[in-house]
């Protein structure tokens, strides 16, 4: 005897399944973590600050 399902929690299931490989797929061609990130902004400000204290400072 064949088993009963629910097309509609299939179909959502399917759905969701398709969203998070969509998803992954994305996060991988274009995503960075957020300590990828953060690691970024912070070694960008350090060069800056770096190169501010490098200046001369003419009156």
């Amino acid at each position: 005897m064949a088993e009963i399902v629910n097309l509609r929690t299939v179909k959502k299931q399917a759905a969701r399944k398709a969203a998070r490989s969509q998803a992954d797929a994305n996060a991988a061609k274009h995503g960075r973590t957020r300590a990828e990130r953060d690691l970024d902004k912070a070694r960008a400000e350090k060069a800056a600050r770096d190169l501010d204290a490098h200046r001369r400072e003419t009156e």
